[in-house]
């Protein structure tokens, strides 16, 4: 598909970071992706009503799609957003707008319930009310937020949500491994990150504030938040790492600078639905090689109906 002529071109750093990234076959998919507003995806929440089936049928004359294999997970076209974004079903809590690579990371984590989960970087809280919902609302998440608007945004969207079992801290995530060692059973970091699969020829300000330099800055907050992620975590327990990142900087690389520092974790394989569009992890860049288990993580493509995101699951040896 060819994108239409007068549409912005992307920053040529991006372009070719997508040129050392995406294979031949996926590059066309992946190109136009940023040339048109992508698919709408949602799922149930059943925190507030048990029934999907019942909650999907009140959003008529919308008619969502199901994802295959991703139980109580919809999709609608583009042009439904904002009608499925100010529906009351939204505004109540009973379905919630998130992508999917971000319902997939709470997947890898696989909370189970009555565990003590930590959230390193909650808000705004989407993956923080799945964990709950995957919990059945029972045993403990500690979501932590360090930036006071977001954290009340966190908050508000929690309680909207209906979830009972989080405790929320507004605090730094990098002090949270010093100050409560090998405490929790679970930790997801999904990390601050320069936000690459926000971008969009339809809106050159989605790339505004990226440049080469802000991925560099983002690796190193996420290296400091994944160590303390480690610290907090038991033995025998796991860590998800995610970021909506394609740069193997903020990714792959600051995974391996962690695996070189400490001995006792094991990356390990992903629960993965078939038919997400993904890639697995680089096990060299630049030249330079990286951790074999790398090849076990996963990096998301945008297509029309994807974003991009990172997913590494590490086992701390017990």
């Amino acid at each position: 598909m060819n994108a239409p002529a007068d549409l912005p071109p992307l920053p040529p750093a991006f372009v070719a970071l997508l040129d050392a990234l995406v294979p031949p076959a996926w590059r066309p998919r992946v190109d136009a992706s940023y040339t048109a507003p992508k698919a709408v995806v949602f799922r149930h929440n059943p925190l507030r009503a048990p029934d999907a089936a019942a909650v999907v049928a009140a959003l008529a004359p919308l008619q969502p799609e199901p994802v295959a294999g991703m139980a109580g997970v919809y999709r609608l076209p583009a042009h439904d957003r904002q009608a499925l974004t100010h529906h009351p079903l939204v505004s109540d809590g009973y379905l919630y707008l998130q992508g999917i690579a971000s319902m997939a990371a709470v997947w890898a984590l696989d909370p189970q319930p009555g565990e003590e989960i930590l959230d390193l970087a909650a808000a705004p809280g989407g993956k923080t009310a799945l964990i709950a919902a995957r919990m059945g609302n029972t045993g403990r998440i500690a979501a932590v937020e360090p930036v006071r608007a977001r954290f009340f945004r966190l908050k508000a969207n929690l309680q909207r949500l209906g979830v009972r079992c989080a405790q929320l801290y507004l605090k730094d995530g990098a002090q949270v491994g010093r100050l409560v060692p090998q405490r929790f059973d679970r930790v997801l970091l999904d990390a601050p990150c320069s936000s690459e699969a926000q971008f969009t020829r339809l809106d050159p300000a989605s790339w505004a504030h990226w440049s080469p330099r802000k991925v560099r800055a983002s690796a190193a907050v996420q290296a400091r938040l994944l160590r303390s992620a480690a610290q907090a975590l038991k033995p025998g327990g796991v860590l998800v790492y995610s970021t909506c990142s394609l740069s193997p900087q903020e990714d792959e690389c600051v995974v391996d600078a962690l695996l070189r520092e400490r001995d006792d974790l094991v990356p390990e394989a992903l629960p993965w639905p078939v038919d997400l569009p993904a890639l697995p992890g680089l096990t060299t860049w630049d030249g330079a090689p990286l951790h074999p288990g790398l090849a076990l993580t996963r990096r998301v493509l945008p297509t029309e109906w994807t974003d991009a995101f990172f997913l590494c699951r590490l086992r701390k040896r017990g």
